[in-house]
């Protein structure tokens, strides 16, 4: 595996065995299997057939644990479809140097941008998922990470912007200065914050014959602008059915648009910084630049 981050731990199978065989020895006969993932924040290895590890790549991922554990449980109920259930944590041991957890097995595959099998069946499961996480009772909730003004990461997207400008990407800078500058001028959110998830990217969504089974990696969700839900739009569905999505999503025109600089704002990022190190981040990363410049 190709190193993403200069500060990311060494993780291997072997590892995951001392470490679950420590902490955990009722699962210390179970085979531990690293699998194939587009995730930037942990790695993940199958614990035999029911159960996952996840382990932080960097110390960033560490305070996502306590996240978990306190508010998985209780917006559970209120989704219709399977989201992580945290099962143990383990502590620092055997050279790995921060807490890890297990959780339960999700059945289902990653789609992949222009492979959907369902396009218009996935759009309507996904406006589902997005509409009952926003009915989720809000008080006390954190905030979520993109859950604020689309205008805080103007500098980081404009920084981004200029990055690609100067690398071999067939990339047109001022094409996307145009279209971000056009999401960036949509008024802000005066509604009420609301339950968002703010990182429904390919690699957190899990489906079965074409359909929303489960989602996963709650690490950035919170409350705040539902914009940021909108990202799975251009990340993933193609244009007919991001129609779908949106008349089932029921949005205005103004949070449809934050939500569009959104999608372009992760791709800006996530191309410079992961184009050596993970192509499944930055193929969705050309993906999203692609269609947000053509709609």
């Amino acid at each position: 595996m190709v190193k993403m981050h200069a500060d990311e731990a060494d993780t291997d199978p072997e590892l995951v065995e001392r470490l679950v065989r420590g902490r955990f020895p009722q699962w210390a006969d179970l085979p531990v299997e690293r699998l194939a993932s587009g995730g930037t924040v942990n790695a993940v290895y199958r614990l035999g057939d029911a159960l996952t590890v996840r382990i932080p790549l960097t110390a960033g991922g560490v305070a996502d644990l306590d996240f978990e554990e306190r508010w998985l449980p209780r917006l559970a109920p209120a989704l219709p479809v399977a989201i992580p259930a945290v099962v143990g944590r383990g502590q620092p041991a055997e050279g790995y140097p921060w807490d890890w957890s297990v959780h339960r097995w999700i059945a289902g595959e990653c789609p992949v941008e222009g492979r959907v099998a369902e396009p218009r069946l996935l759009a309507r499961d996904l406006a589902a998922f997005v509409t009952a996480l926003r009915r989720v009772d809000a008080g006390g909730g954190p905030a979520a990470y993109r859950g604020g003004p689309l205008a805080a990461v103007d500098g980081f997207t404009r920084a981004a912007i200029e990055e690609l400008r100067h690398t071999d990407e067939p990339f047109d800078a001022e094409a996307a200065t145009d279209a971000w500058e056009r999401s960036l001028a949509a008024p802000p959110w005066t509604g009420a914050p609301c339950w968002v998830h703010s990182d429904l990217m390919p690699g957190n969504l899990l489906t079965t014959d074409g359909r929303l089974t489960g989602v996963i990696d709650f690490a950035t969700a919170g409350v705040g602008d539902p914009a940021c839900d909108m990202i799975v739009a251009w990340n993933l569905l193609p244009a007919p059915a991001r129609e779908t999505f949106r008349e089932a999503v029921d949005v205005d025109d103004a949070t449809w648009s934050r939500g569009r600089g959104w999608a372009l704002s992760m791709a800006l990022g996530q191309l410079p910084y992961y184009r050596h190190t993970n192509r499944v981040i930055s193929a969705n990363a050309r993906h999203v630049i692609r269609e947000v410049l053509a709609s």
